[in-house]
């Protein structure tokens, strides 16, 4: 390849380049490096030629004249030599594609919700983005995203405010994880303006007399054989340790400890602990046929599995008991109520059914001001009739 040297490039200089064989590289007289590749079939090639850190020589095609005017390989030769003098590529790598809220849903569940989320959170995540997010918003940029969009979403689901919260909660999580995987630019995330519907706590509690009730239905369905014993078992031991219902199914017999007298939770919801064994619980356990080969409390219908479900068992149980309105979960709720009818603290409370933050106990702290108002009726009452009596008979 013949070099030449010292010429102006321009659309004229190069229109007017020949070779008669071969090829030959016509280098600009004011940008070093920048050249011309002309072949003797006529075609012509603006090109860049310098040495990176350590001398290493690089040659690079910036594209064919014609296609690219001298102007626009002449300013392109200036960015590519200055990057190769500093070690890196010629040109940047092109931008990724704009992921859309489809494609950042698929990595969400395989890389966040898959590692990160235990079973039942994984399904309800699953849930908000299939049912909501997808339809809705599936085929945007992530980028698109706006906060009309999510108000729209929500407001789509204005019929179950709590849903629609956590709908957009989730969609949240997601957008911030986009930034942080380098998905979009960063950006105020456009749930963060959306205003969430006030929802009501539900409370119930259930009473002593419907706690007897409940006791009584569940020991008829025992005696005449109408439920699976263990699915009995698991309602008692919901009621009496305030456990969730997936620390209760998730039990094995080796998280029993009789000597240290509690019971080990595995995998809690705010990571493992201990249930203290108190005798009501001893005899509930004492009452549970094992199953041979079987590491599981709770074992269910087919071969080396534990039971994955009380609902439909728990939806009979509480009808024939007068408790339609009340859900399981509401056993965890009526535990601390208890708890606090006996006088414990909330701080005990929190401990005992597993709370990770002082915010989820606070929530029973008006039933712990109902509690210390009737203390104090009682204590007050009982002075009052000492000290009082003389007024009273003064007033008579």
């Amino acid at each position: 390849m013949a070099r030449e040297d010292g010429i102006r490039i321009t659309k004229r200089s190069v229109d007017a380049l020949s070779v008669d064989t071969g090829d030959a590289v016509f280098w600009d007289r004011e940008l070093r490096g920048f050249g011309v590749r002309v072949h003797s079939s006529g075609r012509k090639a603006y090109v860049v030629q310098t040495r990176g850190p350590g001398g290493r020589l690089k040659r690079v095609t910036l594209g064919r004249h014609g296609e690219m005017t001298s102007d626009a390989a002449r300013r392109r030769a200036a960015e590519a030599i200055d990057r190769i003098r500093q070690g890196l590529e010629p040109f940047p790598a092109p931008p990724a594609p704009d992921p859309t809220v489809a494609e950042l849903a698929a990595r969400f569940m395989e890389m966040h919700v898959a590692k990160n989320c235990k079973p039942g959170t994984a399904v309800t995540f699953r849930q908000a983005v299939e049912r909501h997010i997808l339809p809705a918003l599936g085929g945007l940029k992530v980028s698109e995203v706006e906060r009309p969009h999510v108000a729209d979403l929500h407001l789509a689901m204005r019929d179950t405010p709590s849903h629609a919260n956590m709908t957009v909660d989730v969609l949240a999580r997601m957008l911030r994880l986009a930034e942080a995987w380098g998905m979009t630019p960063p950006r105020r995330n456009p749930c963060s303006s959306v205003r969430r519907y006030r929802v009501k706590g539900r409370e119930r509690f259930l009473s002593p007399e419907e706690y007897r009730s409940l006791g009584r239905v569940l020991a008829e369905a025992e005696a005449g054989g109408t439920c699976l014993p263990s699915g009995i078992a698991a309602i008692r031991l919901l009621a009496l340790t305030g456990c969730r219902k997936s620390e209760i199914l998730g039990l094995r017999w080796d998280d029993i400890d009789r000597t240290a007298g509690e019971i080990r939770i595995r995998d809690g919801k705010t990571g493992p602990r201990r249930v203290p064994l108190t005798p009501a619980v001893e005899r509930v356990l004492a009452g549970i046929k094992r199953v041979e080969g079987s590491p599981w409390v709770m074992p269910g219908q087919g071969p080396g599995d534990h039971f994955k479900s009380i609902d439909n068992l728990w939806q009979r149980v509480r009808s024939l008991a007068g408790l339609e309105d009340v859900r399981i979960h509401d056993l965890r709720h009526s535990y601390a109520s208890r708890a606090l009818a006996t006088g414990e603290s909330l701080p005990m409370i929190g401990r005992l059914l597993g709370h990770g933050k002082v915010k989820t106990t606070a929530r029973y702290a008006h039933l712990a001001r109902d509690t210390e108002r009737a203390s104090a009726a009682k204590v007050g009452g009982s002075i009052g009739a000492d000290i009082l009596n003389g007024r009273d008979g003064e007033a008579a």
